[in-house]
C-alpha cells in the first residue's frame, strides 16, 4: 500500500478480501469512518487497520475498559479465586 491518508472503498474492499458492497454496508453500520466526495467514498488509511483488526479506536477501548471494570467489580473474588487455582 502506498503512503497515502486516504483509500477508496475499492482499495480497501481488496486489502480485506471482501466485495466493495461489504465495505459500503460496513461504512452505513459505522463501523468504517468515510468522508464522501463527490460519488466517491474515501476511508482514512487508518481505519484499514481497525478494519483488519490490527489496532482498536479510542471508542473500542472504552467499551473494553468499560467492560473490563465492571466484571472485575462484579466478579473479583471469584476472579481472584480462580487465580489461585
Amino acid at each position: 500500500m502506498e503512503n497515502k491518508s486516504f483509500m477508496t472503498t475499492t482499495e480497501l474492499a481488496k486489502l480485506l478480501g471482501i466485495s466493495r458492497i461489504a465495505v459500503f454496508n460496513k461504512i452505513k453500520k459505522g463501523q468504517i469512518t468515510a468522508s464522501k466526495v463527490g460519488g466517491t467514498y474515501l476511508i482514512p488509511t487508518e481505519q484499514a487497520s481497525y478494519a483488519l483488526g490490527r489496532s482498536l479506536s479510542e471508542n473500542q477501548k472504552r467499551k473494553i475498559d468499560t467492560a473490563v471494570a465492571k466484571a472485575v467489580k462484579e466478579y473479583g473474588e471469584t476472579l481472584r479465586l480462580l487465580g489461585n487455582e
